[in-house]
């Protein structure tokens, strides 16, 4: 019989591959109840219009990468890709907007159909953090100090850098986008062919390309400077003072977009060095428009994501996890008690565990390398349990214990 593998760009994760997910997990946890970030909880499975709209439905997540299907009734469902649409479907359809101005983190797993990667899989796992209802440039201040702080927290800020830039407002945006289209219109030959068909649908994109024709090109198209009005200006460097005075170290950006007519103001990337081309570790950005895009009231919001697994490849191994107490059962008639006493162990918050199969030496050589702080063996003298204890904490464990009726011998 053929051994059943796992779908390409999926992977099972064991010992410390899945405790690194989980250090990152708890770091970002942590990190939440500082900033007094609400957990939410949001559906894998959305309308596939939640991100058609919100995403866009010319970009490759919504065109290529996405995985939609009809369900049994005949609507179109999709896997989710990403949290922001659909926590913004939520605000939305679940009442969120009277906890407005809100504060809400989320993570869990996420799913696209791409090329897999060093960091990258089509199973994935991502960190989410995002504020609704807040205009001011606080707000951005406060999400980018989250991001810094949890690299922080995770030991790995060293050799991050936060690149940022403004998109401006409105007025901003659409008077340096047909700047960009005329400017670029008049080298369309000279583009990549993913830029030409951006040309028409999503110029700004172009900025942003790898293609080594497209970045000649973008290193001289025109700048969003020289178009920002004042109140852009101003809330750019409200930003940027905000970064200067909680101490967070950033540079510019000019060339870091988002695509979306949705996006304003704020775009920024916490970037790394050490994993190779897929250096971003935590994106985002201010989208004030796209509460609108999926049919609510104008809503100003700004926030993050990060991929658990890139964070997790950077981070210390975490220490391996080591229990209380491991008890030894050295002869059959003790397994009973053996029970009992893990049974009450635990209840008293100790971790333990029991080692009751083959000869009594081996089960003694497992519980030494399992590298418990405290062993405990039991064992049958004059027909009642006899116990012996060692390790670094043995008071603690009789403390436990106290007031444990032992039961008689079992049969063997």
């Amino acid at each position: 019989m053929t051994t059943l593998q796992p779908v390409r760009g999926t992977q099972s994760l064991l010992g410390e591959d899945a405790d690194r997910l989980a250090a990152v997990v708890a770091a970002f946890d942590r990190v939440r109840r500082l900033f007094g970030f609400k957990r939410v909880e949001v559906p894998i499975i959305e309308d596939t219009a939640v991100f058609a709209r919100s995403i866009g439905e010319t970009t490759d997540i919504v065109s290529k990468e996405m995985y939609t299907f009809e369900d049994r009734g005949g609507d179109s469902i999709t896997l989710r890709p990403e949290f922001t649409a659909g926590i913004a479907r939520a605000y939305l359809s679940e009442g969120w907007q009277q906890h407005a101005p809100g504060t809400v983190a989320t993570h869990g797993p996420a799913v696209r159909s791409e090329r897999p990667q060093k960091g990258r899989f089509r199973q994935f796992h991502q960190l989410d953090a995002e504020i609704i209802g807040a205009a001011e440039p606080q707000a951005d201040v406060e999400i980018l100090c989250f991001g810094d702080q949890l690299l922080r927290e995770l030991g790995i800020s060293d050799g991050v850098t936060l690149e940022l830039n403004t998109l401006g407002d409105p007025q901003t945006r659409d008077a340096w986008r047909a700047k960009l289209v005329e400017y670029f219109s008049a080298h369309r030959s000279a583009l990549s062919e993913d830029s030409v068909a951006r040309l028409d649908r999503n110029p700004l994109r172009i900025l942003d390309s790898k293609d080594p024709r497209d970045r000649a090109l973008a290193a001289s198209a025109p700048a969003i400077d020289d178009y920002l009005t004042p109140e852009a200006a101003d809330f750019f460097g409200a930003v940027t003072a905000g970064l200067d005075a909680a101490g967070v170290a950033w540079t510019r950006s000019p060339g870091l977009v988002r695509g979306l007519d949705y996006y304003r103001h704020t775009a920024f990337e916490f970037v790394t060095d050490r994993l190779g081309s897929q250096g971003t570790v935590i994106a985002g950005g201010r989208y004030d428009g796209l509460i609108e895009a999926l049919g609510g009231p104008p809503t100003p919001a700004v926030g993050w994501a990060a991929g658990i697994e890139r964070l997790a490849m950077m981070i210390k191994a975490p220490a391996t996890e080591v229990i209380d107490v491991a008890i030894v059962a050295e002869d059959n008639r003790a397994n009973m008690s053996a029970v009992g006493v893990v049974a009450q162990l635990r209840a008293k918050g100790l971790s333990a565990e029991i080692y009751a199969t083959g000869s009594p030496r081996k089960r003694r050589d497992r519980a030494v390398k399992r590298g418990a702080e405290n062993i405990l063996t039991l064992d049958i003298g004059e027909d009642r349990i006899t116990m012996r204890l060692s390790g670094v904490s043995p008071a603690k464990i009789e403390a436990a214990l106290r007031g444990f009726v032992w039961p008689e011998p079992s049969a063997a």
